[in-house]
């Protein structure tokens, strides 16, 4: 695993090469969920590297996995600033031109706004059961996901992946059960996005109804949505291959 220093802080990431590498294919980034890190997404991210041809980076957000820790208590702004500041500096610092944004939960979320409101001009956005509001299912599964951290060994799991999982934890179901944050929405800058999206969601989903993509469908220009039966919050664990095949069919036809 390397590092570089984004804004000051070190950034844990990983970079991959596709087994069949397309000539000046955009890089795939990928952009975890809510309590994620490079090493969470397993092999996922090469398994899609080879699928599309495109080269991969991986890389664990301020605060997750290996990288230096949060700068502050989260505002319910941190998924703009996430998507506005440290972003687009971590892919100067990397000199990735070209690429297609790969988000999972909050990533996804970060992969849509950084498509409206930065000049990053991404090729493509893959949001993977993205959040686009604050659904009344949202807050209870943070709640029980919550309860089930104090009863079980939750901890002990996350902190084969975090350097302080109790404070990657605490920091996600601070914000997302926050008052403050119940009224969080990024609708009104769908329309900003220029870039095909391609949204995927799982039926069975513990976070999130089939309404988030349906809302970036209404609001975004081009978009393509991929729902999946017996499937929760996680497509890329749950249903890998439909994931992949969809990602690839997406992809071949964005790059033509």
């Amino acid at each position: 695993m390397k590092k570089v220093s984004v804004n000051g802080v070190d950034v844990e990431y990983s970079r991959l090469v596709s087994a069949h590498p397309i000539e000046d294919a955009p890089t795939m980034v990928f952009l975890h969920e809510g309590l994620g890190c490079v090493a969470m997404w397993r092999d996922f991210p090469q398994r899609v590297a080879d699928a599309t041809g495109c080269a991969a980076l991986v890389y664990s957000r301020i605060g997750y996995g290996g990288s230096g820790p949060f700068r502050a208590p989260r505002k319910p702004d941190y998924l703009h600033l996430e998507a506005v500041r440290e972003l687009p500096a971590l892919l100067r610092e990397l000199g990735v031109g070209k690429s297609i944004l790969f988000g999972h939960s909050d990533g996804g979320s970060i992969a849509l706004l950084s498509a409206a409101l930065t000049d990053l001009d991404p090729v493509a956005v893959v949001a993977m059961a993205p959040h686009v509001l604050v659904e009344d299912v949202t807050v209870v599964g943070v709640r029980e996901t919550k309860a089930q951290y104090q009863r079980s060994d939750m901890a002990g799991k996350l902190g084969r992946y975090h350097l302080s999982p109790d404070v990657v934890f605490r920091a996600w179901t601070d914000i997302w059960l926050s008052p403050a944050f119940r009224d969080w929405n990024i609708e009104e800058v769908l329309p900003e996005i220029r870039c095909p999206v391609l949204a995927i969601q799982g039926e069975d989903d513990e976070y999130a109804t089939m309404a988030q993509i349906e809302l970036i469908a209404s609001g975004a220009p081009d978009v393509e949505l991929c729902k999946l039966a017996d499937c929760r919050h996680s497509p890329h664990k749950d249903q890998p291959d439909a994931v992949i095949d969809a990602v690839q069919g997406f992809v071949g036809r964005v790059l033509g």
